[in-house]
């Protein structure tokens, strides 16, 4: 059924000031009709930390001002402390920001443009409170878009992964310390700029030492993590993901546990809006947010709520690649989570084998895998423009113990998440096992499809740890991340078990040697037959997106990416470059540019030579003002503690107005 009516002529406000009972002001590009005053329209709200001014500028273009020539207010805020508005921000899902969400909330309410009722859409930080928000059920709060984002802070973010340590969580720290101690534009918010930038400058966004810090489930985790309490949420909530993405697995679990009415979308995407987003194919997103949001926000019934309550996109078999432009696949459709056309089959494990007999009771196999395995894993998250994703798994079949099955006779599909149940021993009393998941075509060529780790001190849970007794064999599992793939005719399946996954996670303290006990090692696969609904689902509308915001390029954008080994030393670095390019956008006369170079280095035979390095470099201003912030981070790692330290310093007009190094030494807890 159609929904919003035909375009509306738009207009767009820079700078909306929205007042905090503490005095602080925050800032907001509004895009709206122009006659929204005469004929008010309900609000959609992204709130972010990104900086709309640079930072989010080009996306917010493509998304924006579609929405709003469709009848809506689309209000992109920054958050205390970022961009344009005022403040310091002193952390990530703080309770002041959900706070201050209320109050945005109630001002957007009283304004003239407004029919009071608003949705909040957000991708990644902006899905995370999107759902942290609805939690607190403000009455203005109709309906929720939330993609890539999490309900469990502790196991599906950038923290950890079955209890292991995830280098993400010193990338993204690394990350915020970049955008943190940023400035606001003098033209926005007038002569105190210099002070505002000062106290971000001083603050400094070294969250990830706290992080660093928590590294059991404790109630830095628990709060926004919505699984603690899933019926806090009422209002009707989209769920929107890729299995590319490092997001997938919690769109599931709320599926199964949610009780507002809800629906979940998941693509081939990683870590972007899928009107944009690769591998493709794109689709039409932006349509579907609208049939969701005059459903929800105007009352008009547009059918959203007959859609199947999971469309997914069930990936055909393709050789394995970095970067994939486009995945072939198809979309199915499942009811409801669990699914009624999901069923589990189980394989055992024997000496190089999976399949449905297992072997001899007393067959034990032995690994300990060199440091390096991992290096073939991509990125924890990818984001889909660069070679982030995974490559050919047979450069890590030699540090592995391998188990396949026959070559497939017939093609099947699985949907959900594969489960690993091992009878593992290590000899080191701090250890973990990961797990992979690939499919091998016939040329011997490996494609991974899914994987999972336990840090075996974890086997209990997150927050009672228990070192392993050397020599004993424990029962544990492993869930592995989600996946919908098909199995190609001529291919095998093949898991793979190792003791290290670098840069995925950071590696125990001491190289250990993990046995298995065969007779008590199996692989549940989660296998979907087709269904009627598959066949009956209304196509995608194709991708749209705005008009890209004129720029003027300042520096040309480049990259480079390696892996390189000291072939004296033996020592391994994985080397990223990054330069975004400067530029100039020319509706409002404002400069950026932004700069990477991360490096991941470590020898084959010692987890103590582990260490990551981030350095950045950002540029702001305008003809007469020249801003610029730069620094780097460091992490090392001893048997015992965990080592960051860092760096930051500020120029203004080429002098320097701020400078400060930082060093921290954390006591590793069952790492």
């Amino acid at each position: 059924m159609e929904s919003s009516p035909p375009t509306r002529p738009i207009k767009i406000i820079r700078h909306a000031e929205i007042p905090l009972p503490d005095g602080i002001i925050l800032s907001a590009q509004i895009w709206l009709p122009e006659d929204a005053e005469l004929n008010p329209v309900p609000a959609i709200l992204e709130y972010l930390p990104y900086r709309k001014r640079d930072g989010t500028a080009d996306r917010d273009a493509l998304n924006h001002p579609y929405v709003a020539a469709h009848g809506y207010a689309c209000v992109r805020v920054d958050m205390r402390g970022t961009g344009d508005s005022e403040g310091v921000l002193l952390g990530e899902y703080l309770k002041q920001e959900q706070d201050d969400a209320l109050e945005i909330l109630a001002w957007i309410e009283q304004q003239p443009w407004s029919t009071g009722k608003v949705g909040i859409i957000g991708i990644s930080w902006g899905g995370f409170n999107g759902l942290q928000i609805a939690a607190r059920r403000p009455p203005q709060l109709k309906a929720v878009i939330s993609l890539c984002s999490t309900d469990d802070r502790y196991n599906d973010d950038i923290h950890f992964m079955g209890g292991c340590l995830l280098l993400d969580k010193f990338y993204w720290g690394s990350t915020m310390f970049s955008i943190a101690p940023t400035p606001p534009d003098p033209k926005l918010v007038g002569d105190k700029w210099r002070d505002l930038w000062l106290g971000r400058l001083e603050q400094g966004g070294l969250y990830m030492v706290e992080w660093h810090q928590r590294q059991r489930r404790d109630e830095f985790y628990r709060h926004g993590s919505i699984c603690e309490d899933y019926a806090a949420i009422e209002c009707p909530t989209f769920l929107v993901g890729g299995w590319m993405d490092g997001y997938t697995n919690p769109i599931f679990r709320m599926l199964e546990h949610l009780k507002c009415p809800r629906k979940a979308l998941i693509g081939p995407w990683a870590h972007k809006y899928p009107n944009f987003a690769m591998p493709g194919p794109q689709i039409g997103f932006l349509q579907e947010c609208l049939r969701w949001w005059d459903k929800w926000l105007k009352g008009i019934e547009t059918g959203v709520m007959d859609d199947p309550q999971l469309i997914s996109y069930l990936q055909d078999t393709v050789p394995p690649r970095t970067h994939y432009k486009e995945r072939p696949g198809r979309w199915v459709a499942d009811p409801s989570w669990p699914s009624p056309n999901v069923s589990s089959k189980t394989l055992k494990l024997s000496v190089g084998r999976l399949d449905g007999k297992g072997g001899a009771g007393d067959e034990r196999l032995s690994i300990s895998s060199p440091m390096t395995v991992g290096l073939a894993a991509g990125k924890w998250c990818p984001y889909g423009l660069e070679a982030d994703e995974p490559d050919d798994q047979r450069a890590e079949a030699g540090g592995s113990l391998i188990f396949e099955t026959d070559v497939i006779s017939e093609p099947f599909d699985m949907l959900g998440a594969p489960v690993v149940r091992l009878r593992i021993a290590s000899d080191k009393q701090n250890a973990f096992v990961a797990a992979v998941l690939s499919e091998v075509l016939p040329d011997g060529s490996a494609t991974r499809m899914t994987y999972g780790l336990l840090n075996l001190t974890h086997r209990e849970g997150h927050v009672d740890l228990k070192p392993l007794e050397p020599g004993r064999f424990y029962d544990v599992m492993l869930k592995l991340n989600y996946c919908g793939q098909r199995v190609g005719k001529g291919s095998k399946i093949r898991l793979a078990i190792s003791s290290s996954y670098w840069p995925i996670v950071w590696p125990s303290p001491e190289k250990a040697t993990l046995t298995l006990e065969t007779a008590g090692c199996s692989l549940d696969l989660p296998l979907r037959t087709p269904s009627q609904q598959d066949a009956a689902l209304r196509p995608f509308e194709p991708a749209v997106n705005g008009e890209p915001l004129k720029k003027t390029t300042l520096r040309a954008p480049s990259s480079r990416y390696t892996i390189a080994k000291d072939i004296v030393t033996g020592e391994v670095v994985m080397h990223r470059e990054a330069d975004d390019g400067k530029y100039r956008y020319d509706d409002i006369d404002w400069q950026f540019g932004a700069a990477t170079r991360r490096d991941y280095t470590i020898h084959p035979d010692d987890p103590l030579s582990a260490r990551a390095e981030n350095r950045f470099r950002k540029e702001y201003g305008r003809e007469g003002l020249d801003l610029a912030i730069e620094g780097w981070s460091r992490m090392t790692v001893t048997a015992t503690e965990l080592h960051l330290s860092a760096r930051l310093d500020a120029w203004e007009n080429g002098n320097r107005v701020f400078g400060h190094d930082y060093e921290f030494k954390i006591p590793r807890d069952h790492l």
